[in-house]
């Protein structure tokens, strides 16, 4: 995972929704810090607060690897 990545996205896309670091940790229902350490590339940020953030944002998150095709088609008939 490219933490510099996520921070440079998290950034942009709070700068576009003209929201400041306060706004946005309220809005996400986070400490202003984590916003801070999120957009500074800080790679022990909790997934649930990054999760929280990218909500407010609405950037959606998306897992894949080479194996998803057989993962879906394995795990079609059982619940998480």
């Amino acid at each position: 995972m490219d933490f510099k990545k996520i921070a440079k996205l998290i950034y942009f896309h709070r700068k576009k929704a003209e929201l400041s670091r306060n706004e946005l940790a309220n809005l996400a229902v986070v400490g202003k810090t984590v916003v801070f350490d999120i957009e500074h590339g800080k790679e022990t940020i909790q997934f649930q607060s990054l999760a929280k953030v990218c909500a407010v944002l609405n950037i959606s998150m998306r897992f894949d690897s080479p194996l998803m095709q057989e993962f879906s088609l394995s795990n079609a008939k059982v619940e998480i």
